[in-house]
């Protein structure tokens, strides 16, 4: 497999450090409202990154942080009339929704800044220790200009990246491209106790000090959003290479930003959109195939007829999947022998792609080029058994890595009961067009009808599914 490095800007081959297992850390949120369009991409996109992984048979350790105190979150609280605890302990739930509606996997640790402010500090003070970082009035900076390498990532150097930087009145740091590693307290905020008095963390270090932690002090691949190369990802690498003396990160992975309607999403805009609010219209799957019908390097445009699209595209795949477990329940024995290296030539196809710096479009094509095979090869008159398991397993293995096709929990879905009851009249109704007894079948059909039930019948038996 290979990968665009945003380091090196080339395509480079994805070999890890440690044979057969990746240690992946991939930027969370700032936990103060509820997740946005322009989030939902690195969390899609980066899931399969994982899923593909494990698929080829690495071990993966996915570490995805979650930011619980920052100036947003004490604002937060404030407006809300409560403390920082509530509020991201709120959010982090509330989080932990969407992300299960849009498919997304746990991560293997969800590391949280506060839990980690002795490491964060232990590294302040090797800075420190250094000469890299200095303390001032309670505050602690960090000094680019002491990092011959500051900029690598960007590709630009100190002085491009801060031009138009200015020292605030007040301030107290030495150059204005020198950056918070930790801050004094203010009254009413939250404090911890440090080498430097009574303060908190800056947002660059505890991802520092959280991959360092489980990870080690170099790491497989970080990735993220663009918008986060500079400052946040710049100034990652600068404190750990310097607290360490290891390279921080051998391959950088980013993803492109999504517009609205082709503008840049902004509250002030009046584009901004919720991932709840989408999913309340739309369901959450939709959402998921929107962030992985472009190549993840690419930008993405959100609009009602795009996430329309992906919506009416999905219904096309859900109605094959379901196809193959009616055609399973009626096949006979058999199995046509050509069939099998035509599904194996699909698999290759999709693995082709995927290899290709995870183009999840390329492989989103593939996945309709399958099920078009599969309603043509497959769902005949007669399927084959075989045919039917074989075609289950290739649709499955595709769908499955992307995290498509699935049950978002957004509808009304029946329980067992309701899907036996279902079941039962529709026997029942067979055996009443058997006897010729029109009119109890037509009865039957009209109670499914009020239960939100479709039926359709084929050759192989009577079909259904919810309206």
């Amino acid at each position: 497999m290979k990968v665009y490095n945003t380091l090196t800007r080339e395509k480079e081959e994805l070999v890890p450090l440690t044979p057969g297992a990746f240690g992946i850390y991939a930027c969370g949120p700032t936990v103060y409202n509820y997740i946005h369009i322009g989030n939902a991409r690195p969390i899609c996109v980066f899931d399969v990154l994982r899923r593909y992984l494990e698929y080829r048979g690495y071990k993966v350790t996915f570490v995805q942080n979650f930011t619980d105190i920052d100036d947003k979150i004490i604002k937060a609280a404030g407006a809300e009339g409560t403390d920082y605890k509530t509020v991201s302990e709120k959010y982090i739930a509330e989080y932990k929704v969407d992300a299960k509606g849009l498919n997304v996997r746990e991560a293997t640790i969800h590391p949280r800044a506060t839990e980690n402010i002795d490491e964060i500090i232990d590294i302040i003070s090797t800075l420190i220790d250094k000469g890299y970082a200095y303390e001032a009035g309670g505050d602690v900076y960090f000094s680019p200009s002491k990092f011959a390498e500051y900029g690598k990532l960007s590709h630009q150097p100190l002085e491009d990246l801060m031009s138009g930087a200015r020292i605030s009145v007040g301030d107290v740091k030495k150059e204005a491209a020198d950056f918070a590693l930790w801050k004094a307290s203010k009254p009413g905020e939250p404090y911890w106790q440090s080498p430097w008095g009574l303060g908190r963390p800056g947002w660059h270090i505890e991802c520092s000090a959280m991959s360092r932690r489980y990870l080690g002090t170099t790491i497989d691949i970080h990735c993220g959003g663009q918008d986060l190369i500079f400052p946040h990802h710049e100034n990652e690498i600068a404190q750990s290479e310097c607290c360490n003396g290891a390279p921080f990160a051998r391959y950088w992975m980013h993803n492109g930003f999504i517009t609205v309607d082709n503008v840049k999403m902004s509250k002030s805009e009046g584009n901004f959109f919720t991932v709840r609010d989408v999913a309340k219209q739309f369901g959450y799957e939709p959402i998921r195939m929107l962030m992985l019908s472009c190549q993840y390097r690419s930008p993405i445009n959100y609009s009602y007829d795009s996430i329309q699209q992906c919506k009416q595209s999905l219904a096309r795949l859900h109605t094959c999947r379901d196809s193959l477990d009616f055609a399973l329940k009626n096949a006979g024995e058999g199995e046509t022998a050509s069939l099998l290296g035509s599904l194996e030539g699909f698999i290759g196809r999709f693995n082709e792609a995927l290899d290709d710096d995870l183009n999840t479009a390329d492989a989103i094509g593939v996945l309709f080029d399958l099920t078009r095979f599969i309603n043509k090869e497959v769902l005949t008159d007669a399927p084959k058994k075989a045919d039917v398991e074989r075609a289950i397993a290739a649709f499955d293995t595709v769908s499955g890595i992307l995290g498509l096709v699935y049950d978002d929990g957004t509808g009304e879905s029946a329980d067992g009961d309701e899907d036996a009851e279902i079941e039962a009249l529709i026997a029942e109704r067979t055996a009443a067009r058997a006897e010729k007894n029109w009119a109890r079948a037509d009865e039957i059909r009209n109670k499914l009808t009020e239960m939100g039930v479709v039926l359709e019948d084929t050759k192989q038996g009577v079909k259904w599914h919810r309206a």
